[in-house]
C-alpha cells in the first residue's frame, strides 16, 4: 500500500508458490478510486487495520511456541499447503532453519 500512496516503488514483493489471482492497481487507478468511491480512504484504513490485526494474531502466538508447536499449528491451520510449499519457505515462515524443520517433520510422523 505504501507504494500506491506515494507513487514510489514498494519495498515489498510478492512471490506466488501456488496458482493464484493477483489484483494490480496503477497509481492513477488507485487515486481514481479515491475520487470515485465515497469513503475510499476509510475503506483502505479498515483494510490495513484488518491486515495488521491478522498478522499480529498469527505472529504473537508463534513467539510463545516452540518450533514443533509452530509446525503443528501450521499443519492444523493450512494442511493443504504443507506439501505444496517448498520447505525453505515453510521454514522461513515458521522462523526456523530448514534442517530444524526436517527434524521436526521426521519426529512428528
Amino acid at each position: 500500500m505504501r507504494g500506491l500512496e506515494t507513487n514510489a516503488a514498494s519495498p515489498y514483493h510478492v512471490q506466488a508458490v501456488t496458482d493464484c489471482r493477483l489484483l494490480v492497481f496503477s497509481h492513477h487507478d488507485w487515486r481514481n478510486l479515491a475520487s470515485v468511491v465515497p469513503g475510499w480512504d476509510a475503506i483502505v484504513h479498515r483494510m490495513v487495520e484488518q491486515m495488521l490485526s491478522q498478522k499480529l494474531a498469527r505472529v504473537m502466538p508463534m513467539r510463545a511456541q516452540d518450533a514443533t508447536a509452530r509446525y503443528l499449528a501450521f499443519m492444523e491451520t493450512y494442511p493443504q499447503l504443507a506439501n505444496r510449499v517448498p520447505l525453505t519457505y515453510l521454514a522461513s515462515y515458521l522462523g526456523i532453519t530448514q534442517s530444524s524443520l526436517s527434524r521436526i517433520r521426521k519426529n512428528v510422523r
